[in-house]
């Protein structure tokens, strides 16, 4: 079989395997967040950190404990990785200088996961399970908090409430996320992913002399590296390691994880505002979007023009020979239509229209699915967006799952949408303009120029993937990704949770024949031209200078 029908089966395979994991989890999700019963484990949890599980929180309640909780985690990650020499299992590591442990802390709470240092030389044992793997868990579920108190925001009426942020943060992370991180790890582990606390070990080489590898308990941060959308890598080479990522089963089964949980709250949206149809609508567009970048990325990869190419069957320059150009490719369009950022391949590598794909995904928001919880947050915005659109095109006030679109609620809207592009622009062009970055690229040109584009654009949308040619463990780019990633993060979500404390405090308008049917196909297709033409208005001059300019001058 060749490599492209063998890519296409396998893409076949993964749509499968998520249509049959949609409707039990997403439903599952529905009632964690519905429930008013409480587990015992979390009632303890609950007691230890002094919340009133049962108490409603206003927008404003739910949003300052949203910040408190981010703050006192970048605050401890930082301190752990601060100390680290002095820990036990540190492997002989030193502590991390502090521009690096501030970027690393930012990076992680933020769920972003952008790593400017080699992990099996920089972190030991201590700092890489009670640090990075538990902020894995819990920066995913802020996310997925976040994104419910949206849906409250639509699924209620007269009120201000959306809910409590500490009974939905623990329900996530001990309901959804560590038993479905749990069961992942033994299939990681029994498909080869190593599982161990094991210390520094010489290995010969087989040309001859030797190098050092150490273990560690990789496959239980590796299984929550991709449920949660996280991407960190155990190792510098991510998911293109063998200890991460060892069989093509199991890249195609991290491409399942990293994908499962941000479809399936399409479905658990549908239950919780009582209406599954409009859920299949979401659902609908970032499938659309999904199979289409990933087709245009095989097409690009496979079809790629130039003798050497060609012989060769693709772009093989930066796959790994274990998964090929069609696994690669699958890949690579997930973790950047997410907020995933782990790679098995070398997106730096990629042709010059590929390259320029991944950099498209992260900039249409990642919500073709998104991350856990952004990634629905973000549709649902863009939702907003598009009965906008209509309203106006209509001449008739928008509304959208009974709530009406006003003056407030649009302005929230658009301030989400242009935030996350003025933060990836302003540090872009300011990095450009300073003497630094020429240090730092490995090329020049059109790529030096994409490298530098993509790890702003990586940094504010929270991904964490890079194009690894350029180095950015220098001062300057350990703070302004570390700030750009904290702005992207928090900024939008004040606008998400204002907009939801606003829905909530509606009255529900009635349904006429005028209103807009947002379960049809008709605002499925609306919703993605929007999507598609406020990115690329945003973003065009960039991608000509970029990426668009390397692909057509190849």
């Amino acid at each position: 079989m060749g490599p492209v029908p063998a890519g296409l089966l396998q893409l076949l395979a993964l749509i499968g395997a998520l249509a049959l994991a949609y409707i039990p989890l997403g439903t599952y999700m529905a009632r964690v967040y519905s429930s008013d019963k409480h587990w015992r484990v979390e009632k303890w949890t609950y007691r230890a950190i002094g919340a009133n599980p049962d108490a409603e929180m206003t927008w404003t309640a739910y949003l300052r404990g949203v910040l408190a909780f981010s703050a006192v985690s970048v605050l401890f990650l930082y301190l752990l990785q601060r100390l680290q020499g002095v820990l036990p299992g540190s492997l002989g590591f030193d502590s991390v200088n502090p521009a690096q442990s501030f970027d690393t802390a930012v990076s992680f709470v933020t769920n972003t996961n952008w790593q400017s240092y080699y992990g099996e030389q920089t972190m030991g044992h201590v700092v890489q399970t009670a640090g990075l793997a538990v902020q894995n868990f819990v920066s995913a579920a802020v996310g997925i908090a976040v994104a419910v108190a949206l849906v409250r925001g639509f699924a209620r009426s007269r009120t201000g409430e959306l809910g409590n942020f500490w009974t939905d943060l623990v329900r996530g992370t001990l309901r959804i996320l560590v038993p479905g991180a749990a069961l992942a790890a033994v299939v990681l582990v029994a498909c080869g992913v190593i599982q161990n606390f094991s210390g520094i070990h010489e290995v010969g080489q087989f040309m001859g002399g030797s190098q050092q590898w150490n273990g560690g308990a990789v496959a239980s941060q590796e299984a929550i590296k991709e449920l949660g959308t996280n991407g960190g890598g155990y190792f510098n080479a991510n998911s293109a390691h063998p200890f991460e990522n060892p069989t093509p089963f199991t890249n195609l089964f991290e491409i399942f994880l990293l994908l499962v949980i941000p479809f399936s709250l399409t479905r658990t949206f549908g239950v919780m505002v009582g209406s599954v149809r409009q859920g299949y609508a979401i659902l609908a567009t970032m499938a659309a979007i999904w199979v289409g970048f990933v087709g245009l990325m095989m097409w690009t990869e496979f079809a790629h023009h130039g003798p050497a190419l060609q012989l060769a069957g693709g772009a093989y320059e930066g796959k790994e020979v274990r998964f090929g150009v069609g696994s690669s490719s699958i890949f690579a369009a997930s973790t950047t239509l997410t907020s995933t950022g782990a790679v098995d391949s070398f997106h730096s590598s990629f042709t010059g229209l590929g390259g320029g794909i991944t950099l498209l995904g992260m900039m249409l928001g990642e919500i073709a699915p998104g991350g856990t919880g952004s990634g629905l947050y973000g549709m649902l915005i863009m939702a907003v967006i598009a009965v906008f659109i209509a309203g106006l095109m209509v001449g008739r006030t928008p509304e959208y799952l009974g709530k009406k679109i006003g003056t407030r609620e649009i302005k929230l809207a658009a301030c989400y949408i242009l935030i996350t592009p003025a933060l990836v622009l302003v540090f872009t062009a300011v990095s450009m303009a300073l003497p630094t970055p020429p240090h730092s690229m490995l090329n020049s040109g059109a790529h030096g120029f994409s490298e530098v584009l993509y790890a702003f654009t990586s940094a504010a949308n929270n991904n964490g993937s890079a194009f690894a040619g350029l180095n950015a463990n220098t001062d300057w780019f350990n703070t302004m990704t570390g700030l750009a990633m904290l702005f992207g993060r928090f900024l939008p979500m004040i606008f998400v949770l204002a907009l939801a404390g606003s829905l909530a405090g509606q009255q529900p308008v009635p349904q006429t024949a005028g209103t807009l049917r947002t379960e049809k196909p008709l605002f499925t297709g609306l919703l993605v031209g929007a999507i598609l033409i406020v990115t690329g208005l945003t973003y065009f001059p960039a991608l000509a200078l970029g990426p668009l300019a390397e692909g057509l001058a190849s």
